[in-house]
């Protein structure tokens, strides 16, 4: 048998992050908004990340509300206030979450299980968490 059948195929990653938003760091929306993180379903199957949380080492969360994310599809996250969009979901938060200098965004699942995250800058200061 092997493995739980719950992860199959359940392949969601960070494809891409911007976490320093070119330009002033004057915290208006726009600015906030050219921060973000992006997702990618590469398997041919819609995954649905409802009550996911993705966190950055500060333990600032943002968990996902009944969204689910098409196969082959990205989904881009902002930090900012906007409409969330099939390709495009707000944080609506007034502060820049991920750090210009050294961060971490980590993705779980719903039931805490890892399942990718994208690091930048200097020190790793927790050993022992990548798969």
């Amino acid at each position: 048998m092997g493995g739980c059948p719950y992860n199959l195929g359940a392949r969601v990653e960070i494809s891409a992050v911007q976490f320093d938003s070119p330009g002033r760091d004057d915290r208006s929306r726009r600015s906030l908004n050219k921060e973000w993180v992006e997702f990618t379903d590469t398997t041919r199957r819609t995954v649905n990340l409802d009550g996911w949380p993705l966190r950055d080492e500060d333990r600032h969360t943002y968990t996902f509300d009944g969204y689910r994310l098409e196969g082959r599809a990205t989904v881009r996250i902002h930090t900012g206030e906007g409409r969330d969009t099939d390709n495009y979901l707000y944080m609506d938060r007034r502060n820049y979450v991920w750090d210009n200098y050294s961060d971490t965004a980590t993705l779980r699942n719903d039931h805490d299980r890892f399942i990718d995250d994208a690091s930048w800058g200097g020190h790793h200061h927790h050993g022992g968490h990548h798969h």
